[in-house]
This record gives structure tokens, C-alpha cells and sequence, in this order.
């Protein structure tokens, strides 16, 4: 047989053998070396399986909690995160399981929280967004890192907070109007109030932070939307090695048209606003959060400068974030305050009190101190997300912990937002007055046991506005109509990125007759 030939058999058999290593490297020895590590140190967890990690028994389990007969109870961690529940019961507070071949430290000791969260050395980056996660919000505020989060982060301050916000006063108010109308004549009947917040949310971040309306955006919203759907059925696949290179699944070519097409769509809205400053029937892009993003999307100094690429991103991080947690908070206050109809009546007092049967201004808004207890109350037990996702940019010491780079971490907001210790055998019971003196001594001064809206300095850019357009809609529909809950109501919280109401929230409405 001659060189060449012997050649021609050898390179081949060579890069399969090279192959062979490598995927044996990353699918066998890096995670049962990773193991290893975390279980000497008394980090134990679920055993790694080959390829699959425990995605297998999250799934099955996740189906057994679905399919299990729905109490009306607020006891809901074991429902929605079957899996980080049983895990912590079996391995305690701190353990790791395996998201396909990635590690996964999971971490509910508010001591621990506290110092991942607090970090300024940026050793827990934001984890790397999944593809469909990517998809849904791009490489937005809540997905990016480093000095580009830090500019992106400085025009949404401004866009969200002092005067910009008080300024969206009068657009909030006038789409909860809006809503309002729609529910005249409908006294005595059932109301499913969860697409009713999804429409005014959705409208009310349209007007404020883009100046527009709903319709503009309806597209967008529903493929923001689908994705979200898709993204949740997705959670936990694994992606197999060579298999996922060859074939693309319906989901994931879905996935990739959609966000080409809220890309479309976003750029219209752009160029609709470029073409108004240009033609002079504006004076500038406009100061609301749109107008801020072409502004940077114009300016001249490159420092300052967004691509067009960041400005669509944005753009679908708050078209998105801006609506659907406002969306999931309201549906899940009304459904508590329908249940408790003591605190529903202490909430309508407090409004007539401090606006009468006028619209909520600005400046009063912040005396609502009842409604602030409610509002903190039902972030503890139905918070918008489960958990925060961090990676682990290099080798480092939390606590006793020793964690290896290039694993990630998640933070396990809902234990720690349900934990008896941290709040008592009165968990499980919708009680606002533990905030009666405020977070600090509800958490006996643990910053890490309630941070529904995250905690150090990537909280939520949104918070406030958030918590503004709540305390309105909330104020508003208490001045004119009392609720119950529907005997129709099945209750089925699931998360998907936020937590919804499955089959929605259906409560019977009677009007005041006190209305504005």
C-alpha cells in the first residue's frame, strides 16, 4: 500500500479520533469532574446523566406537578418548580443539577444570594441567554454585560425615573380608561382580568415608552408573545451533539422567522419616527424611551452611538418586559384581593381617602402605603420569575463554596420567597401586613430574603414604573366596582418566564356606582 493511501486512512481516522476525545471530554470527564468538586465540598445534587443531564426528570416531573388536582392555596413552589423543590428538601439549600452537560449551582441561603448579587467584580456575569431566550429579547438590558450594559443602562434610567415617569402619569391613566369602558355593562357578570391587564399593559407601554398605541404594536405583541410559548415548551430540551447541527426542529425555524419579523417591524416604527423629525412635523425623535434609543441611534459621537442591531434589541426587551410582568402582578393582586375581601376593602378606603373619586395624581400616589403592602405581598407569592441566571466568569469563593469557571448559577428567588424559616409558619397565608414597617423589617433586615425585583446593581430598571402603573389601574378599579372570584376560576399558576394564570383569572365584577 503506498504512502498516500495510508495517508488517505490515517487523517480521516485521526479527526475521528479527535472527535471521539473531545466529545467524550465535554459529555463525560468536564461534568463528572465538576461533580466531583461540588459533592467533596458538600454540594450535592441530583447524579449527572450522560448527555441529557437531569432534563429527563425536570420534564417528568414538571408533568406530574401539572397533573396533579389544583387547590386554591398559595402554596405553589412544589407545583411550579417540582424539581428545585424536591431537590432542595433532598440536598439542602445549596446543590447542583445538570441542564444537559452544564452545570447548574443552585444557591437559596440568603447569605450566599447576597454576596452573588452584590458583587462589583463582575465574577457572576448574566448568564449566557439560551436560543429561544435570545430570540424573544436579543442582546437587550436584561441579556448583556460590561461597559455596553452600562450605556444602555444610563438612557433607560432616564427614560424610567423622576420626571419621565411623572410625565407618563396621564398616558397610564388614560389607557386604564380605556380598559374601563370596556367594562361598562359587564356588572354582574364574569370578567377574565388576565387578557383584560394584557391589553392595558400592553397599551400603556406603547403610549409611554414609544408613543404610539396598542394597534401599532399588536404585532409585535402577539409574536413576542408566541415566542414566549415556544420559548417555555423548550425550557428544558437537550440539544443533541451533531444531531442539532443537521436538523433544525419546527420550533426553532418558527423561532427564527419571528424574530426576523418583529425585527421588520420595529424598524418600521423606527423609520416612522426618523420620517416625522425629518419632514418637521416633529420637532425632535421625542424624549420617551423610542425617541432616547434613536437619539443614540443618530449620535455622533461613537462612544454614545447604539447600532441599529442594540436599538431593535431594546426595543423588544421592553415592549416585552414591559408589559408581561405588569400583566402577571395586577392579574394575581386582583385575584388576591377577590379572595381576601378585607384587605379589598382596606385598599378602596386607603384610594378614596387619598384621591377621593378623582384620578390618582403623581405627587399622592406614593401615600399609598396599604396598597404598597399588597402589591409586596403578592410579588412574595406569586413573583414574576422563579430564579436569577448567572454564570460563573472564573474560579471563585462564595461563602465556603468553591465554584469552577464556566458553570452557571441560578439564584432560587421563589425558595427564598417561600422559605418558612426566613418568614415564619405563616408562609403559605396572603398577609400584607408582614410589609406593615416596610422590606427591611419584614426580612428582619435580610436584603436577601424578598428582591422580587432583583437585587445590587442590576435591580430592575422597570421597578418603578411598574409599581406606578399597578398602584393606578389598582386605584381606578377600586373607585368604581368591588370583585369576587368566579366559581368558573380554576387555579393553575404556571411558569413559563413569568408566572400566568393558566386557564386565566375570571372574577364577577359590581360597580360602585361612585365612579369619576
Amino acid at each position: 500500500m503506498s504512502v498516500l493511501m495510508e495517508l488517505e486512512i490515517l487523517v480521516p481516522c485521526c479527526f475521528f479520533l479527535v472527535a471521539v476525545i473531545k466529545f467524550l471530554y465535554d459529555y463525560l470527564w468536564v461534568p463528572l469532574r465538576i461533580q466531583h468538586m461540588m459533592n467533596s465540598q458538600g454540594t450535592k445534587g441530583p447524579p449527572y446523566r450522560f448527555i441529557h443531564g437531569n432534563n429527563k426528570e425536570i420534564i417528568k416531573m414538571r408533568k406530574e406537578a401539572m397533573s396533579k388536582p389544583k387547590a386554591l392555596t398559595h402554596d405553589i413552589f412544589a407545583k411550579t418548580q417540582p424539581h428545585m423543590y424536591s431537590w432542595i428538601k433532598k440536598y439542602g439549600k445549596n446543590f447542583v443539577y445538570w441542564n444537559g452537560i452544564r452545570a447548574e449551582v443552585v444557591i437559596s441561603e440568603p447569605e450566599l444570594v447576597k454576596e452573588v448579587l452584590k458583587n462589583s467584580e463582575n465574577v457572576f456575569p448574566k448568564a449566557k441567554p439560551s436560543f429561544y431566550v435570545s430570540k424573544l429579547l436579543g442582546n437587550g438590558l436584561a441579556t448583556i454585560d460590561g461597559e455596553k450594559w452600562v450605556k444602555h443602562r444610563k438612557l433607560t434610567n432616564y427614560a424610567f425615573h423622576g420626571e419621565s415617569l411623572k410625565n407618563m402619569t396621564p398616558a397610564i391613566i388614560a389607557s386604564v380608561e380605556t380598559m374601563l369602558k370596556r367594562w361598562k355593562g359587564k356588572e354582574g357578570k364574569e370578567i377574565e382580568v388576565y387578557q383584560e391587564f394584557r391589553l392595558l399593559t400592553s397599551e400603556v407601554i406603547s403610549r409611554t415608552a414609544f408613543g404610539s398605541n396598542y394597534l401599532e404594536g399588536e404585532k409585535i405583541f402577539a409574536m413576542l408573545n408566541k415566542l414566549s410559548i415556544i420559548m417555555g415548551r423548550n425550557l428544558f430540551n437537550t440539544k443533541i451533539p451533531l444531531i442539532s447541527k443537521l436538523w433544525k426542529p419546527a420550533d426553532l425555524l418558527e423561532s427564527e422567522e419571528l424574530a426576523e419579523e418583529i425585527k421588520d417591524c420595529v424598524i418600521k416604527i423606527v423609520r416612522k419616527r426618523e420620517d416625522k423629525a425629518v419632514n418637521g412635523e416633529a420637532d425632535s425623535f421625542d424624549n420617551n424611551f423610542l425617541g432616547l434609543l434613536v437619539n443614540a441611534y443618530h449620535d455622533s459621537d461613537e462612544n454614545n452611538r447604539l447600532s441599529l442591531e442594540d436599538l431593535v434589541d431594546e426595543c423588544k426587551t421592553f415592549y416585552w418586559t414591559g408589559h408581561d410582568t405588569v400583566n402577571a402582578l395586577l392579574a394575581w393582586v386582583l385575584l388576591l384581593l377577590a379572595i381576601h375581601g378585607d384587605w379589598q376593602e382596606k385598599a378602596r378606603r386607603e384610594v378614596i381617602d387619598i384621591f377621593g373619586n378623582q384620578n390618582p395624581h403623581p405627587e399622592s400616589i406614593a401615600k399609598l402605603k396599604t396598597m404598597t403592602m399588597i402589591i409586596y405581598e403578592t410579588l412574595r407569592l406569586y413573583g414574576a420569575t422563579n430564579g436569577l441566571p448567572r454564570k460563573v466568569a472564573r474560579e471563585v469563593q462564595v461563602g465556603k463554596l468553591v465554584m469552577p469557571a464556566n458553570i452557571d448559577l441560578l439564584i432560587a428567588r421563589a425558595a427564598l420567597h417561600h422559605d418558612p424559616q426566613l418568614w415564619g409558619d405563616d408562609v403559605h397565608l396572603f398577609k400584607p401586613e408582614r410589609f406593615a414597617e416596610g422590606i427591611a423589617k419584614a426580612t428582619n433586615y435580610n436584603a436577601a430574603a424578598f428582591f422580587p425585583f432583583g437585587l445590587g446593581p442590576r435591580f430592575c430598571v422597570g421597578m418603578t414604573f411598574a409599581t406606578t402603573e399597578t398602584k393606578i389601574a389598582l386605584s381606578m378599579i377600586l373607585q368604581r366596582y368591588s370583585f369576587t372570584l368566579s366559581p368558573a376560576y380554576v387555579h393553575s399558576p404556571v411558569p413559563i418566564i413569568t408566572l400566568q394564570p393558566e386557564h386565566g383569572i375570571q372574577v364577577i365584577l359590581e360597580s360602585l356606582h361612585n365612579g369619576a
